[in-house]
């Protein structure tokens, strides 16, 4: 540091009142650190500046923010001009679009995640803070969005909530915002039990099927049996269809025509049930590369497939949705009644989180019903046991009383005790 500055630094650091630098762990990112300096001018004013520091410890934050603290009372107390300039942050709508084109699409997001997004941008939260700054949306801004979402069930409200609360971040951490302006408080919510088909409702909505068209008997297939999304089931090739080894590869998810990793970014294996691999045996063609097609070769949609599965549950005399999700809820959860483990469901149905397949591990109503059957065996299960212990015991007094006699001979070296110990005198 030359001379001049350094004696300007000293003459300035004697006229500020107080000055700190306090360091804590950044909210918006894990293993970040913000750096709070405050200090008072010369001429009295308070001045704080609360910014993300570089590096992941907080020693490094500390000599950062100590540094950033000396070149601040260098160069002195900016002038109103400089000070309106420094602070020109974006709105919300302004920000948009680079937060979709250098975040969610940087990051290789599905395709499916980009469009959501977009839709919670623009349905819900431009139309109550988009002309917003983005320093300037508070909490009360957070309360509004949740009151013009009240129709909303709480789990869409907390998605929507998510979106920006990502999108704040990262303003944050690309330098845009100094700290997050606001706190994202999320609704509270049961998650509740997954819906899925018994045993015997999914038997008739593949008889159904079956009888409707191969196709549809397979789609069911792929979701009860072997766990597959929606998308996972349209992109599925026979490429990844491994007869040799019984194995479904699940490398591929296809959404509006747009194929990227499955969720969760990776691939997974899923053993083949025999009732799977016939049908996929059964369905071998030469059409194209996929597995499924639709009438004449024509590519297969997800509209073509949700109307092939309200066919068979109209004829399996079924409430008509064209869900497909439901077979993968139920893939899980007879997976869970029959007694996996939760950790063999987590990586058949390929969940990022163990969190996710406990949702999972429910039971129904008829295995509810067989659990609570077993109360009834309990007297019996009691006095069987009662009986056990009953033998036991006379075994075991039958065993001390041999003992206790063949100890009764007494000699110098001890006394006769209770179990036929000696204590040694």
């Amino acid at each position: 540091m030359p001379a001049s500055i350094g004696a300007k630094l000293s003459v300035v650091v004697e006229e500020v009142s107080t000055m700190s630098v306090k360091v804590r762990p950044f909210r918006g990112k894990q293993g970040k650190w913000e750096v709070d300096i405050a200090f008072d001018w010369p001429d009295g004013e308070y001045y704080r500046e609360q910014l993300v520091a570089p590096g992941s410890s907080r020693s490094v934050a500390q000599r950062w923010g100590e540094q950033r603290e000396r070149e601040l009372l260098a160069r002195g107390k900016p002038r109103p001009e400089e000070v309106k300039k420094q602070r020109e942050v974006p709105t919300l709508r302004a920000f948009k679009q680079r937060y979709l084109d250098e975040f969610c699409k940087a990051e290789r997001q599905k395709p499916s995640t980009i469009a959501y997004k977009k839709i919670a941008l623009r349905a819900y939260l431009e139309p109550v803070v988009g002309d917003k700054r983005l320093d300037a949306i508070d909490n009360a801004d957070v309360q509004r969005i949740k009151a013009s979402m009240a129709t909303q069930s709480p789990k869409s409200v907390n998605n929507v909530l998510v979106v920006l609360s990502t999108l704040l971040k990262k303003a944050a951490e690309w330098g845009v915002l100094d700290v997050m302006p606001c706190t994202i408080k999320l609704l509270k919510h049961h998650h509740g039990e997954r819906p899925f088909l018994d045993f015997d409702e999914l038997e008739a909505l593949l008889d159904a099927a079956r009888k409707l068209d191969r196709r549809a008997e397979l789609v069911v297939l792929l979701g009860s049996n072997a766990g597959l999304r929606l998308g996972e089931i349209l992109a599925l090739r026979w490429s990844n269809v491994l007869l040799d080894r019984g194995v479904v590869r699940v490398a591929e998810s296809d959404w509006n025509g747009e194929v990227s990793l499955p969720k969760g970014g990776r691939h997974r294996d899923v053993p083949m049930s025999a009732r799977l691999m016939a049908a996929l045996k059964a369905h071998r063609h030469l059409v194209g590369p996929r597995v499924l097609y639709g009438d004449e070769g024509a590519a297969v949609s997800a509209k073509v497939v949700r109307s092939w599965i309200r066919a068979a549950e109209r004829r399996a005399g079924r409430e008509v949705t064209g869900r497909i999700h439901i077979l993968r809820h139920t893939f899980c959860s007879h997976l869970a009644i029959l007694g996996a483990p939760a950790k063999a469901i987590q990586e058949l149905a390929g969940h990022t989180e163990l969190t996710t397949t406990m949702r999972y591990m429910h039971l129904s109503p008829s295995a509810r019903a067989t659990a609570v059957s077993l109360l009834d065996k309990q007297p019996q299960m009691a006095a069987a046991r009662v009986e056990e212990a009953r033998r036991s015991l006379q075994e075991f007094g039958d065993i001390l009383e041999t003992a206790t006699v063949q100890r009764k001979t007494p000699d110098c070296s001890g006394v006769l005790v209770g179990w036929g110990t000696r204590i040694r005198t």
